[in-house]
């Protein structure tokens, strides 16, 4: 943990640069020092092909994000993550926002532990 899943339409495929942007999404992440661990960091992005934004007339665009994470964190540690996070996706479609109408939105997602399961030899690596 933390998995993160941008959902975004594919009307802006071409512009959004979704490789960069997942790896800012971890390096974000990783900035947090001692938050997650690096070897559980996951992001990824899904093109959405079937949508219908506010009357369906326009070109409109979105960006869905969002962050999972195991429970443990205090509403402190959440809320900088989420902003730091949050600002990051701002700033990285600032563009995008000046060229056509988008809405950008996140969510956090927090679950027990008891509802996961997990085998991860990646963190390994980083110890």
């Amino acid at each position: 943990m933390p998995h993160i899943i941008i959902e975004y339409t594919d009307n802006i495929a071409n512009e959004a640069e979704m490789p960069t942007l997942l790896k800012k999404v971890n390096e974000t992440l990783i900035a947090e020092k001692g938050v997650f661990p690096t070897g559980g960091i996951r992001a990824r992005a899904i093109k959405l092909t079937d949508y219908c934004i506010a009357d369906g007339s326009g070109n409109d665009a979105f960006v869905h994000v969002t962050l999972k994470i195991g429970g443990g964190r205090s509403k402190e540690v959440k809320k900088q993550v989420c902003d730091n996070l949050f600002q990051m996706i701002e700033e990285h479609f600032t563009e995008h926002f000046h060229n056509r109408y988008l809405a950008l939105s996140m969510e956090l997602y927090e679950f027990g532990e008891g509802g996961t399961y997990k085998k991860n030899n990646i963190h390994e690596r980083f110890r």
